[in-house]
């Protein structure tokens, strides 16, 4: 089988990169940073526009047509400019919540695993429920990652098929559980974070070749040499496992994926802030965004803990 990219995939990856590039280069993210602004409505629907939310609609239901293996490409690019918003839920409501395919409705999703949900305050439906709840805004390790703290009884649910979270015991959470879209949202957060990894490696490679010590470019020391190469190894690698998960579907598959991709995030990030030096945390750098960008997704959709054990029960069934 064949998984190098087609010419197509090439150029919509270019595409989506040369559009952020143009709509939220780093001016706009310190300016979303300055105004405390998530979600950019005007950029939401020209991502609408330009097909983001509606890549695997069909033709016939107004959307690209395109599938897994495309989506991740497009998802890639906007974890490495940072995009912040609730993209992976607006994406999987395509075709299911009205508004959410052409970018006028911003869509979220109880994929934290609990009361907590994100961009709630910027959301106007959230998947698999029947209304948004109200909630209370709690503090979040990420700026452009608003959280909010739901204060009353889940909403009900508008699909049986997007129903509470099925539990052994007694008193399961009485959230909706986006369920039917678990595997899909694990996959698209595991691309956001490979495209996030891949970011910090430019980071880390592009201050090292700068910033210089002893009269030579840090970048000529061997511990920043061996940073920096453990930094690209993870992300290709996560990148790979990315790539792979998308053409197959299997959900053991997208849990590995899922599971390299938030290493390559969250080390890849720490590493680059090794490189950096103290000037690596402060606010004026965006290593540190990237960083507190990839601790939130790890927790969402589906975390170390939940793709281990999927991970576990589909080898002890190999085995068996």
């Amino acid at each position: 089988m064949d998984f190098r990219l087609t010419g197509e995939q090439r150029d919509l990856r270019a595409g989506v990169r040369d559009l952020l590039a143009g709509r939220y280069g780093r001016e706009a993210l310190r300016a979303s940073l300055e105004a405390g602004v998530a979600v950019d409505r005007r950029l939401w629907r020209e991502l609408g526009e330009a097909g983001f939310f509606s890549l695997r609609l069909p033709e016939a239901d107004g959307g690209v047509g395109l599938g897994l293996p495309e989506a991740v490409l497009v998802f890639e690019e906007a974890g490495r400019a940072l995009l912040p918003g609730p993209l992976v839920a607006t994406h999987l409501a395509a075709g299911v919540v009205p508004g959410a395919a052409s970018g006028t409705t911003v869509v979220t999703a109880f994929d934290l695993g609990g009361p907590l949900v994100a961009h709630l305050g910027e959301a106007d439906a959230v998947l698999g429920a029947s209304a948004p709840p109200e909630g209370e805004p709690v503090r979040s390790v990420d700026p452009l990652t608003p959280l909010h703290r739901v204060t009353g009884p889940g909403p009900a649910p508008d699909r049986p098929d997007a129903g509470r979270r099925p539990a052994p015991g007694p008193d399961p959470a009485p959230y909706p559980d986006p369920v039917p879209y678990r595997d899909e949202g694990a996959l698209l957060t595991a691309a956001l974070q490979v495209g996030s990894a891949l970011r910090t490696v430019e980071l880390a490679v592009d201050h090292a070749g700068r910033r210089e010590q002893f009269g030579q470019p840090i970048g000529a020391f061997q511990a920043v040499k061996h940073l920096c190469a453990g930094m690209l190894v993870r992300a290709e690698v996560a990148r790979t496992a990315v790539y792979a998960a998308a053409v197959t579907g299997d959900a053991a598959e997208i849990a590995a994926a899922k599971l390299l991709a938030d290493e390559a995030a969250v080390q890849g990030a720490r590493d680059c802030l090794q490189v950096y030096g103290g000037m690596g945390f402060t606010w004026e750098a965006d290593v540190h965004l990237h960083l507190k960008r990839a601790w939130v997704r790890a927790e969402q959709w589906r975390t170390a803990a939940q793709a281990e054990e999927l991970l576990a029960a589909d080898l002890l069934g190999a085995v068996g």
